[in-house]
C-alpha cells in the first residue's frame, strides 16, 4: 500500500490519498499429466478356433463370435484376458462335458475353416502347434496333490464315410496326443494299436487303440511360464519342451494313424470331477501352421 501526503497551505489539513496496490493473482496451471496406460494382449489369433465351456450342453462359441470374447457375457467368466501379463486365461471346473467324456473343459478346438469341423488334416499332411503358457491356479485333491489338466491335444476324427462304415453315430475318433500339466511336470500320452495287424475297417474303431505308457519330461515347470511345441510331418510326431527337451514318435502306431483326420486342441481340460475342483491356465501365445 502506498501513502501520499499533499499539503496546500498551513491552514489546510493535509489531504491523505490512499492508493491500494493492485493485487496480482498468479494462477498456476496444473498440467494434467496423462498417465500412460500399459496393458498387454496375448499373441493368439482366434479366427480358426472355437471354444468349449463347462456349462450348457456344453456351450460352444465359434468364429466370428469368439473374436469378441472380451465383451461376450457367456465367455467372460471362463475365457478372458490377463492384461497385466499379456495372457488369455482358461478357467474351468467340473460341470458340463462332451458326449465322449465325463470331464469338463475350457478348451480351444482348431477349425481350419472358421465355424466348421469338417475340414481337418492328416499326419502325412502335417501341422505345427506352439504355445507359451503357465499354470496359474489349480485345486488339490483330498490327499493334498494338485489336480491334473490337459493343456494340448491332437484329436482324431472320422470322416462321414468312415463313420458310416463302422456304424457310429458321430465322427469321434480317439485322441492321438494328450499333453498334461501333471503335478507340476509335463506328461505326454499317445495311442497305440492293440493289434498292429488290425483290419482296415477295425482300425477305425476306438476300442482298437489303447494308451501308451506315457512320457514325462524331466524339467519341473510348476507355475512358471513354459513353451510347448508339437510338430507333425510325414507321419512323424515330436513334442518339444522349452526348446530343450523333446520326445519323438516315429513308429508303426503313428504311421497307421494316418488313416484318421485330426485337429489341434489347446486350453484347460480338467481331469477330475471332484467337488470344488478348478484350474486356471494362462496362454501367452499360441500359433498353428500347416
Amino acid at each position: 500500500m502506498f501513502v501520499c501526503c499533499t499539503i496546500k497551505n498551513e491552514e489546510e489539513e493535509p489531504v491523505v490519498e490512499v492508493q491500494e496496490e493492485e493485487e496480482v493473482v498468479v494462477v498456476e496451471e496444473e498440467e494434467e499429466q496423462e498417465q500412460e496406460v500399459t496393458y498387454k494382449l496375448p499373441n493368439i489369433d482366434l479366427n480358426n478356433w472355437k471354444v468349449t465351456l463347462p456349462i450348457g450342453n456344453p456351450t460352444e462359441v465359434k468364429p466370428p463370435e469368439i473374436l469378441n470374447y472380451g465383451t461376450n457375457e457367456i465367455l467372460k467368466p471362463f475365457f478372458y484376458n490377463d492384461s497385466i501379463n499379456g495372457a488369455l486365461v482358461f478357467y474351468t471346473y467340473p460341470g458340463s462335458s462332451t458326449a465322449n467324456s465325463s470331464y469338463s473343459r475350457t478348451e480351444l478346438r482348431e477349425q481350419m475353416v472358421p465355424g466348421s469341423n469338417s475340414t481337418n488334416w492328416t499326419f502325412s499332411q502335417g501341422g505345427n502347434m506352439k504355445g507359451t503358457l503357465s499354470m496359474d491356479e489349480v485345486s488339490k485333491d483330498s490327499n493334498g496333490k494338485y489336480h491334473r489338466t490337459i493343456i494340448m491335444q491332437i484329436h482324431g476324427r472320422l470322416t462321414n464315410a468312415q463313420r458310416d462304415l463302422i456304424g457310429e453315430n458321430d465322427n469321434n475318433a480317439p485322441p492321438m496326443l494328450k499333453i498334461y500339466w501333471n503335478y507340476g511336470y509335463i506328461r505326454v500320452k499317445t495311442k497305440k494299436l492293440k493289434d498292429i495287424n488290425v483290419s482296415n475297417v477295425d482300425i477305425l474303431k476306438t476300442d482298437s487303440w489303447t494308451d501308451d505308457e506315457g512320457y514325462n519330461f524331466s524339467k519341473y515347470v510348476g507355475f512358471d511360464k513354459f513353451t510347448l511345441e508339437v510338430k507333425v510331418a510325414n507321419g512323424r510326431m515330436e513334442v518339444i519342451l522349452n526348446d530343450e527337451e523333446s520326445v519323438v514318435y516315429d513308429n508303426i502306431h503313428i504311421h497307421k494313424w494316418n488313416v484318421f483326420e485330426n485337429y489341434f486342441k489347446a486350453g484347460n481340460y480338467l481331469s477330475t470331477i471332484d467337488a470344488g475342483a478348478f484350474a486356471k491356465v494362462k496362454y501367452y501365445s499360441l500359433q498353428v501352421t500347416h
